[in-house]
């Protein structure tokens, strides 16, 4: 392949485009976020306790694909701020099983609820059949293996 045909194979308008909409589709959590002192890596952390409440530390680190270290400073952070406890496992001591407190459901749902609204005024402007075939291209985009 020449470095023009190369050039012609890149597809940079869907590129631009996921990084338009990634820009956008996290700005209006971004300024909820910022008001708490927190990040996209707090959404990331609320987002998935509040979605599985008791999952373990152990699957909330292979669900984001982070270190101990980087989850560690995040969630003292939200458990300090009352966003998150923690319980030990009933089997297990050593285990620690995450929830949303009142306040970590209350903010899950401020952060998600713009989002949601996003994506369904592009799913109203794409048309019919557009849900299940943009979930298709998103889960073509991930990772083999990944859930």
């Amino acid at each position: 392949m020449t470095g023009s045909d190369a050039a012609e194979a890149v597809d940079f308008e869907i590129i631009e485009l996921l990084f338009f909409a990634y820009r956008d589709f996290t700005s209006d959590p971004d300024v909820i976020l910022e008001k708490r002192g927190f990040g996209r890596a707090h959404h990331r952390v609320l987002h998935f306790v509040d979605r599985e409440p008791g999952m373990t530390v152990a699957d909330l680190l292979e669900t984001l694909r982070i270190t101990k270290q980087s989850l560690a400073r995040v969630l003292k952070q939200l458990i300090d701020s009352g966003y998150i406890h923690q319980i030990a496992g009933p089997e297990d001591r050593r285990q620690r099983k995450l929830y949303t407190t009142k306040e970590g459901k209350t903010l899950a749902r401020a952060l998600a609820e713009p989002q949601s609204r996003r994506i369904a005024e592009a799913m109203e402007k794409t048309g019919p059949g557009a849900r299940e075939l943009v979930k298709r291209f998103l889960a073509g985009m991930k990772n083999a293996g990944d859930n």
